[in-house]
């Protein structure tokens, strides 16, 4: 069957734009201003609702037209971006999309003022009157004597203010007519009308932009179709709408017989719109495709310089950017195959799409070379270099048959029919409803989706962080189902007795999964923390940093009581603390661990108690760096059992330097401190000297002893001269030996 469409397919499983459609919008305006087509719209119902996880619904209407036709729908203007980005038209049986036209948005002063009379603004009588300078028209004013109204025919010259009676300022209205020059007062004027009838449409025309404006959370949109005959035409597009949301009902077997658990899912849709739903198909897609709004409904104005002409200057020479490779080159004749076969594999991971009333691939009976385009314009990232390095001729002959062949394959199989009850869809996984969905405006409805036996293992789950005494009732359930299961709740019945509640996250088929529902009062865990241990267990250097590893010891100690009359098997989750390099030893391996917990599991019969252990321990490294300080650290390495004796010899060595060192500080010290005394003493004697007569005895014994001091302190400072040098050497022989101490 021939068709004619405005693009290839729409990707259901990602952010979906619609940029081949821009050409029919182009054609839009002037469509709208011939105003040819005055038959009846035909009416396109929902035929398809397809509906994501993230906050978008992919809508089909499809139906009958006969010859050129054109549909009317109307959407609410915050869908109208998504419109515009992602509605997919088809014209089916030889017809043809002929344009789309919608309700402009453009700025409603910016419209206003584009009309001759502006009506932007609480606009007055007097200023619609001030605009319309040199206008002609026809006034009729307040009956005269004779209760006759006035009639006067003029040119507007303009509207000035006069004094009135009692003072107050009344607005004039001065008009050029036949006999002259005549003032009419605003006030007196009952009716006036423009007599060129092209003012006369453009206010008309301004008025019903702003009658229109009131009304603006609703936007018409018109579809037109050429061809003859009748014939069946498709139009699709992605909008916002509500999440569908899922809901489950796990029953267990009450008697313990060992029966499977029943699960039964229902997902809970949303017909926001104000249009019924009447017998559509329906798909529900679980996955996060990525999707956002643009606007493209407002018209943008981008500012544009202002050029001068260049009369007689002259050629200005031109620059280039570095471009791209040619398209097609580069590509050897024999692997142009190959290269077809990449761009098709590339082109199907970006997911299905609508073609028609299905989901799936291209219509049949195309040659290879316009199905492989069509598989480019449904991954755009790909349909520049299909379209650049793909020729016509490159699909003839064998190559050509074989990539048919490829295409029949894949296309027979992509397919996901709507009879499935649930089906793999790329990354993503469809519920595709069974029978056809009815759903009135602005309702919600319960649709099941899964009703299966699966696999399920009683356990009680313990973690301190979210009870810290008793366990909580739950299953380990494999999800045999077949199905991919979405986040949602679960109500848990024991038969027919509701049993608690709870919530799963997204679980893939074959994927096992914990859940609990409620509190295990017949059991208790008493979580015990041990005392402890840290113990050192290698001592190393390197150029005089000295690392000690201590290994760090953990143990937790879980106290378990079942004092119900059933046995348990009980899942106890512990910390997992690889980030803080703790391990286990010495203890049981858990059955799994996530990034946060551990979980052990064991069997603890009816009234039987338990004591489950957890060791953990981790190495602690501690680096110091020897120097000259107190000789401490190196008696503290010596001391230590573990530091090997090569380290042991070489810290001997240190402190006999150290002790060297020591030895010359301490003389020079000594020397300073003397020098100190002497000169302390000088100060005193001088002073006596000071108070002392010449001629007295003790004069002469003062002089006496500060000559005796004087050969003093040079015998010091020479001393102190000689052990600055023996300190500094020793010193320094230290402080390279212990920047080059390695073991």
């Amino acid at each position: 069957m021939l068709r004619r469409t405005l693009m290839w397919g729409l990707p259901l499983a990602g952010a979906v734009g619609a940029a081949a459609v821009a050409d029919c919008w182009l054609a839009a305006a002037a469509l709208a201003d011939a105003r040819q087509d005055l038959r009846p719209a035909v009416n396109l119902p929902i035929s398809r609702v397809v509906l994501f996880n993230s906050g978008v619904g992919y809508f089909s209407r499809s139906g009958e037209v006969d010859g050129d036709a054109r549909v009317d729908l109307t959407f609410q203007e915050a869908d109208v971006n998504d419109l515009i980005k992602s509605m997919v038209l088809e014209d089916f049986g030889g017809g043809r999309v002929a344009a789309v036209s919608y309700d402009s948005r453009e700025p409603i002063a910016r419209t206003l003022a584009s009309f001759s009379i502006n009506l932007n603004g609480d606009t007055t009588f007097a200023g619609i009157l001030r605009q319309a300078r040199g206008e002609r028209v026809e006034v009729t004013t307040t009956p005269t004597a004779q209760n006759q109204p006035g009639k006067v025919t003029g040119s507007i010259v303009g509207v000035e203010p006069q004094a009135g009676p009692n003072g107050v300022p009344v607005s004039v209205l001065n008009l050029w007519c036949a006999e002259g020059m005549r003032a009419v007062k605003l006030t007196e004027v009952q009716q006036l009308r423009f007599l060129n009838p092209v003012i006369e449409s453009e206010f008309r025309r301004a008025l019903e932009v702003l009658a229109l404006n009131h009304d603006a959370a609703k936007k018409a949109v018109s579809l037109h179709f050429a061809g003859d005959g009748k014939r069946r035409v498709q139009v699709g597009y992605v909008v916002e709408a509500p999440v569908w949301k899922t809901s489950y009902r796990l029953v267990l077997d009450a008697e313990g017989k060992g029966g499977k658990p029943y699960l039964q899912g229902w997902a809970v849709v949303e017909n926001p719109t104000d249009e019924d739903w009447t017998g559509v198909r329906m798909a529900l897609i679980s996955g996060r495709p990525i999707s956002f709004k643009m606007d493209l409904y407002n018209p943008l104005y981008v500012p544009r310089p202002t050029v001068e002409p260049e009369l007689f200057a002259s050629l200005r020479p031109p620059t280039y950017d570095g471009g791209f490779a040619r398209r097609g080159q580069g590509i050897p004749p024999d692997d142009k195959e190959a290269f077809q076969l990449r761009a098709l594999n590339a082109a199907e991971k970006q997911g299905p799409f609508v073609d028609g009333d299905r989901l799936g691939a291209p219509a049949p009976g195309k040659d290879a070379a316009a199905r492989l385009r069509g598989l480019a314009d449904n991954a755009p990232e790909l349909g520049m270099a299909v379209r650049g390095t793909v020729a016509p001729n490159d699909f003839d002959g064998e190559a050509a048959k074989r990539l048919n062949r490829e295409l029949a394959a894949r296309l027979g199989t992509a397919a996901v029919g709507s009879a499935a009850t649930a089906g793999k869809l790329g990354d993503f996984f469809q519920y595709a409803i069974d029978h056809p969905v009815s759903l009135a405006r602005q309702k919600s409805a319960l649709l099941p989706i899964v009703g299966k036996d699966i696999e399920a293992t009683r356990v009680s789950i313990y973690n301190a962080g979210v009870q810290p005494k008793h366990p909580l009732l739950g299953l380990r359930f494999k999800n045999t189902s077949g199905m991919h299961l979405s986040q949602g709740p679960i109500t848990v019945f024991e038969g027919s007795t509701y049993a608690g509640d709870t919530r799963v996250l997204d679980v893939q088929p074959g994927e096992e999964r914990l859940v609990s529902y409620a509190v295990d009062l017949g059991s208790e865990v008493d979580p015990q923390t041990g005392p402890g241990s840290g113990r050192i267990t290698s001592v190393k250097a390197n150029k005089g940093v000295v690392t000690t590893v201590t290994k760090v010891r953990e143990e937790k100690k879980y106290r378990i009581a079942n004092r119900s009359q059933t046995d348990r098997t009980l899942v106890i989750e512990h910390p997992n603390r690889t980030n803080q390099q703790f391990k286990l030893v010495d203890t049981p391996a858990p059955v799994e661990d996530t990034k946060d917990v551990y979980r052990f599991q064991l069997a603890v019969k009816a009234g039987e108690e338990k004591t489950f252990v957890v060791t953990e321990e981790r190495d602690v490294s501690t680096q110091v760096a020897l120097s000259n300080n107190p000789d401490g650290q190196i008696r503290f390495f010596l001391s230590l059992n573990e530091a090997p004796p090569a380290l042991k010899a070489k810290l001997t060595e240190a402190l006999k330097l150290k002790a060297a060192w020591d030895g010359q500080l301490r003389d020079l010290n000594q020397v300073k401190a003397d020098l100190a005394r002497v000169g302390t003493d000088q100060d005193r004697i001088r002073k006596n000297l000071a108070a002392t007569p010449r001629e007295a005895e003790v004069y002469q014994t003062y002089l006496r002893r500060l000559a005796e001091q004087e050969r003093e302190i040079d015998t010091l400072t020479a001393r102190e001269k000689t052990l600055m040098a023996a300190e500094f050497a020793a010193r320094k022989a230290f402080e390279e030996f212990l920047a080059n101490l390695t073991d």
